[in-house]
C-alpha cells in the first residue's frame, strides 16, 4: 500500500516537530527572561523565531540522518532490535537537545552570547566547570535534570510505538523512500540555495547583538564553532617555537613600537595634523585590484582613469604591499590594522567575532556613527557576524538596496553602493554626526557584471572581463568622490581607497612579492598631495588614515602612520602556508617544517637566492609566533593604555 511508503516519512517529520518544539520553546523562554534588552531593538522579537528556524532545520536534520539510515536500511527481521535502537539514538538526541536548551540560559547571563567557543574551551576543565555549576546552580541542575527525565520519559513513550510500526514496512519500500528522506535531509542541512551553506552570519538581522544572539542554535553555533577550530583555526608551532618574550621583543623592534603592558603594541599615538572639527573616516576598500591595472602607480594606462586624475589630489603609495590573498586578510589590514595569522583570517575565526580592535571601536568613544556597507551578501566569508561583533552599529547589504539599479551574480553595482553611501553620509553629515564607515566593492568578481553605458569598453578586451570590471570600480569610486564633493562632505572627510588583494596572486617566485602590490590613496578635505614610495602596508595605510583625522588616540595598530618616524617600511606577506618578511631589498620566508630561506628582492619584486639573514628569519617566526599569541588571548583589542 501507497501509506507503507509514507511511515518513514510521516514518523522522522514528527521527529523534526518535536525538535523544532523544544529549540522554539527555549528561545521563547530567552526572549521572556532578556525581554528589558531586545523590546526596544530595531527588528521585532517575533523575527527571531524565523531566522532561528533556519538553524533549529540544520540542526533537527543532523539528529535525523542516522536515525533516516536505521529506519531504511535495517532488515524486517530486526524489527525490534531497529526499533529499539533507532528509538534509544533518537531519545539521546533529544536529550540533548533539552539539556543544551538548558545550558543556554546562564551562558548567555554570563557571557551576553549563546555557547560558542568559549563553551568548548571550558570542556578542558571538567572538574573546575562542574564544581563551579554545582555551587552556584544546584536548584537549576535539580530543575534540569527532572525536565530532561520527564520530557525524555514522554517523548520515548511517544516515539517507541511509531518507530516499530516503521518497520513492519518491507524493507525495499523503506530503502526505496530513503532517496527522497535523505535530499529533503540534505536540503535542510545546507538551508540555502545560495553558493553556500547557511552560517551563523544568517541568524544576525538586527543591530540588538542579543536579539541574534537569540536567533541562533545552541547546538548549531557549538558545532561550528567546532568546525571553525579545526578549519580555520591554524597553529604557529609549525613554522617553529620561540618564547612570547622573545618574540614580542623582536617583533616590536622590527615595527618600533614599544610591547609593554597588558594588551602589546596599545600605545598613545599623537596626530601630526591636530583638528578642533571631528572629521569623518571613510574605507573604501576594492575588491581584487593590482598595482599591474593603476597607471598612476605604473600600471597599465585606460583602465582607471579617475583614480590616475585623483591620485593627484591625495597621498598617494606607490609601494603599498597587501596582507594576503583574500579578502578577510585585507579587511583585517584595512579596518582592524592586523597582519595574517596562521591557519584562517580573523574574520573567520572564533575568538575575533567580539572584542577585536577595528576602527569602530576605537572611534566610538569619540561619539562617531559606525556603518559597513556591501553591495552583495554581507554573510560571505562570515563579514556580517564579525562587523557586528567588533563595533559596527549599522550594515546595509544587498537586501537594504531597495532602489538598486542593477543586481547581479554578487549582488548591486559598485554605483548603487556609493549612491546609497553618498545618501547617508549626506544625511549624517547635516546632522552633524561624525562617521565612521567601512565601503567593499564586488564589482571585480567573475562573472564580472556591471551596468551596461557607464564606461566606454577597453578595445580588444572582453565585455566581462577583470579589466572593465576594474575601470567600472573606478568609475564607482570617481563618482562617489564626485558626490562628497557635491553634498559638502569631502572637507569634513578623510577617505581611503584601497585594495583588499590583488585580482590573482601567480607567478614562479616562491612567494610572488610583486603581485601583492596594490593601489592605496588618501583624499578629502585639508589632505596635502603627496606622493609616498615607501614600502608600505595596509596597517601603515590605516594609521595614516587615522592620523589625518586629526585627533591623538590610542590603538594597537601593527604598523605605522607614514607621518610618524617609528615608519620603518617592513611587510609581512602571506602566501597560503608561507610568510615572507620583508624588509628593505631583502626577504625572509618560512614555511612548515623546512628551514627558512632569505631572498634577494628585485626593483621588479622578483626573488633572487640569497645568504642566510638570520636576524629576519628569526624575525619572521617571531611574527608569526606573536600574531597567534594576540589571536588566541584575545589581546587585539581596543584597551586603556597602560599607565
Amino acid at each position: 500500500m501507497f501509506s507503507d511508503f509514507l511511515k518513514p516519512v510521516a514518523v522522522l517529520f514528527r521527529v523534526y516537530l518535536y525538535f523544532i518544539a523544544v529549540f522554539a520553546v527555549g528561545r521563547a523562554a530567552f526572549i521572556v527572561y532578556f525581554y528589558d534588552r531586545i523590546i526596544d531593538a530595531d527588528h521585532s522579537i517575533w523575527w527571531t523565531f524565523l531566522y532561528g528556524l533556519r538553524l533549529d532545520t540544520i540542526t533537527a536534520c543532523a539528529f535525523l540522518l542516522i536515525p533516516a539510515l536505521l529506519i531504511s536500511f535495517l532488515p524486517g527481521a530486526w524489527a525490534k532490535l531497529g526499533s529499539t535502537l533507532t528509538s534509544v539514538v533518537l531519545l539521546v538526541l533529544f536529550v540533548l537537545a533539552v539539556y543544551m536548551e538548558n545550558a543556554t540560559l546562564p551562558f548567555i547571563a554570563e557571557y551576553d552570547v549563546r555557547p560558542n567557543v568559549i563553551f568548548i574551551n571550558y570542556l578542558k576543565y571538567p572538574v573546575e566547570v562542574m564544581n563551579t555549576i554545582w555551587a552556584v546552580y544546584k536548584l537549576e541542575l535539580l530543575l534540569a535534570g527532572l525536565m530532561m527525565a520527564a520530557l525524555g520519559w514522554w517523548f520515548y513513550r511517544r516515539i517507541k510505538p511509531a518507530i516499530l510500526d516503521v518497520y513492519s514496512v518491507a524493507w525495499w519500500k523503506r530503502a526505496i523512500v530513503f532517496i527522497p528522506i535523505f535530499i529533503i535531509i540534505f536540503a535542510g542541512l545546507r538551508s540555502s540555495f545560495g553558493h553556500r551553506p547557511a552560517n551563523p552570519s544568517d541568524a544576525v538581522f538586527s543591530n540588538n547583538r542579543l536579539l541574534n544572539e537569540l536567533a541562533k542554535n545552541t547546538i548549531h553555533n557549538v558545532v561550528y564553532a567546532a568546525y571553525s577550530r579545526v578549519a580555520h583555526d591554524g597553529t604557529a608551532d609549525k613554522y617553529g617555537s620561540m618564547k612570547i618574550d622573545k618574540a614580542l621583543q623582536r617583533v616590536g623592534n622590527r615595527l618600533n613600537i614599544e610591547t609593554t603592558g597588558e594588551t602589546p603594541f596599545m600605545r598613545e599615538v599623537a596626530s601630526h595634523f591636530s583638528s578642533e572639527k571631528k572629521k569623518n573616516l571613510v574605507i573604501f576598500i576594492q575588491e581584487s585590484i593590482g598595482a599591474q591595472f593603476v597607471a598612476a602607480i605604473g600600471g597599465e594606462p585606460g583602465i582607471t582613469p579617475r583614480l590616475n586624475e585623483l591620485s593627484e589630489e591625495g597621498v598617494l603609495f606607490t609601494r603599498l604591499y597587501s596582507n594576503g590573498t583574500r579578502s578577510i586578510r585585507g579587511i583585517s589590514g584595512t579596518v582592524a590594522g592586523f597582519l595574517s595569522t596562521p591557519g584562517q583570517g580573523v574574520v573567520k575565526r572564533n575568538q575575533s567575532q567580539s572584542g577585536f580592535f577595528t576602527v569602530a571601536g576605537l572611534l566610538k568613544p569619540h561619539g562617531y556613527r559606525s556603518s559597513f556597507f556591501y553591495g552583495g551578501e554581507s554573510r560571505f566569508d562570515n563579514m556580517k557576524s564579525w562587523f557586528f561583533g567588533n563595533g559596527f552599529d549599522e550594515i546595509y547589504d544587498e537586501p537594504t538596496f531597495t532602489e538598486a539599479s542593477f543586481h547581479g551574480t554578487w549582488g548591486v553595482s559598485d554605483e548603487d553602493l556609493v549612491v546609497k553611501a553618498n545618501q547617508l553620509f549626506s544625511k549624517w553629515n547635516k546632522a552633524g554626526e561624525p562617521f565612521v564607515s567601512v565601503m567593499f566593492s564586488t564589482t571585480n568578481h567573475s562573472p564580472f557584471e556591471f551596468p551596461e553605458g557607464r564606461i566606454e569598453l577597453l578595445p580588444g578586451v572582453p565585455a566581462k572581463s577583470d579589466k572593465n570590471a576594474i575601470k567600472f570600480a573606478d568609475y564607482a569610486i570617481g563618482k562617489f568622490i564626485d558626490l562628497a564633493k557635491e553634498n559638502g562632505y569631502y572637507d569634513d572627510t578623510v577617505i581611503m581607497v584601497i585594495a583588499d588583494h590583488n585580482v590573482r596572486v601567480y607567478g614562479d617566485d616562491i612567494i610572488p612579492v610583486d603581485t601583492f602590490r596594490v593601489p592605496g590613496l588618501i583624499l578629502g578635505g585639508g589632505v596635502t598631495p603627496e606622493r609616498i614610495d615607501k614600502l608600505v602596508t595596509q596597517p601603515d595605510a590605516l594609521a595614516t588614515a587615522l592620523d589625518l583625522l586629526g585627533l591623538d588616540l590610542a590603538y594597537p595598530i601593527l604598523g605605522n602612520s607614514i607621518f610618524s618616524d617609528r615608519q620603518t617600511g617592513v611587510s609581512l606577506l602571506q602566501f597560503h602556508e608561507l610568510y615572507g618578511l620583508r624588509y628593505a631589498d631583502e626577504i625572509a620566508i618560512i614555511q612548515p617544517d623546512k628551514p627558512a630561506e632569505t631572498y634577494r628582492v628585485t626593483a621588479e619584486d622578483h626573488l633572487e637566492p640569497a645568504e642566510h639573514n638570520a636576524a629576519l628569519e628569526k624575525d619572521a617566526l617571531a611574527f608569526v609566533v606573536v600574531l597567534d599569541y594576540l589571536y588566541r588571548n584575545r589581546l587585539y583589542t581596543t584597551a586603556p593604555v597602560d599607565k
